[in-house]
């Protein structure tokens, strides 16, 4: 089974953006934010931003800054 932290990886690459609530749904993940550290520290350029949800609630939106070609990532 892939690391959550490498599911995603590929998910990023695709172009899409991901909430906690993505993570949650697609890969059971409830610590997105650390996922995004872990792979921020192994080099990959990822943007965050705020978004509104509900009823002024704001989540973070995480995107890949980089081009999937640019990665050489070992995971």
């Amino acid at each position: 089974m892939e690391s959550q932290e490498k599911q995603i990886l590929d998910y990023l690459k695709t172009g899409a953006g991901i909430t906690p609530l993505d993570a949650l749904k697609k890969f059971g993940c409830f610590r997105l934010g650390a996922r995004i550290f872990g792979l921020k520290k192994k080099g990959c350029l990822i943007r965050t931003e705020m978004i509104e949800v509900e009823n002024d609630k704001h989540v973070a939106r995480y995107w890949l800054v980089q081009k999937p070609e640019q990665l050489k990532l070992s995971m």
